[in-house]
């Protein structure tokens, strides 16, 4: 007859404390653990997990440029359109006669009705040229005070006469070709202007008694010891010689431009019986 020992599984937890079922367990499941976890990259996480992050990063970051790039043309199309608007606000405010100062007959204003840019300058040393002009007939009047009386006469013919025209029917044309594009402007500066470059030549040359104290009277003048006429005399030969040269280069240049733009002497015409004179008179672009 066998005698059970109650401590016989107590002796043998004792013995071998690995054999409790429970510790066995927890043996068995901590180790299924440690394998799955140690089976998986950087420290067992999934790989979806490592590379969802990763991904996000990336696309978060071309995201990002993306809508940087899209702010940045917004604000300069921002910007574009309240310069546009200043310009609008300014002509609509300032828009009465302003030139000339002394006695204001019309509106001028280069920096707010000629666009920004190359036409710009242009415009901007065109007038200067048209400006040395006329100075040039001021002190071509004083300079025929001391050569004749003929020449006196002529030389306030030029400067009555020439100042106003020019302006009207080179200059102004020129401007509201800038302005509006239109061809019918382009091709009347083409014309008078090409009048004026041979008017030009023909004041620098100085023919004796024509008006002009440039060149030949120039030379004239200090072979008859008129020291003073003589000397304004250079100042006129040099202003007409550069206020010439000056107009021819931009002749050339908007000669260019107008073709660049397509406008072509028919356009001009269509323009003309279109518009007539009203597009001469008419400020903006529509007309």
């Amino acid at each position: 007859m066998s005698t059970n020992d109650p401590f016989a599984d107590r002796n043998a937890l004792d013995a071998n404390p690995f054999a409790d079922p429970s510790v066995r367990n927890a043996l068995s499941s901590s180790d299924r653990a440690y394998d799955e976890y140690d089976s998986k990259p950087y420290g067992g996480q999934d790989d979806e997990s490592i590379a969802a992050p990763r991904l996000d990063r990336g696309d978060g970051g071309a995201s990002n440029n993306r809508l940087e790039d899209i702010q940045r043309r917004e604000r300069e199309l921002e910007q574009r359109e309240r310069d546009l608007q200043q310009r609008a606000d300014h002509i609509q405010k300032h828009g009465r006669n302003n030139w000339p100062f002394f006695f204001p007959l019309i509106y001028h204003d280069i920096q707010a009705e000629i666009p920004p840019g190359d036409l710009q300058v242009a415009m901007t040393h065109i007038y200067y040229l048209w400006l040395l002009l006329v100075a040039t007939l001021i002190i071509n009047l004083v300079a025929c005070v001391f050569i004749g009386v003929k020449e006196l006469i002529s030389a306030i013919v030029y400067l009555i006469f020439i100042t106003p025209t020019s302006f009207m029917l080179w200059y102004r044309p020129v401007y509201n070709g800038f302005m509006k594009e239109h061809s019918l402007f382009y091709y009347m500066y083409f014309i008078f202007a090409g009048f004026h470059l041979a008017w030009s030549v023909y004041v620098f040359l100085g023919i004796p008694e024509t008006g002009s104290a440039a060149l030949l009277s120039t030379i004239n003048s200090f072979n008859d010891h008129k020291l003073v006429a003589g000397i304004l005399g250079i100042i006129v030969t040099i202003g007409f010689t550069l206020q010439g040269l000056g107009n021819l280069w931009y002749y050339k240049q908007i000669w260019k431009h107008n073709h660049e733009q397509g406008h072509t002497f028919a356009q001009a015409r269509a323009e003309l019986a279109s518009h007539g004179a009203k597009a001469y008179f008419t400020r903006g672009s529509n007309v």
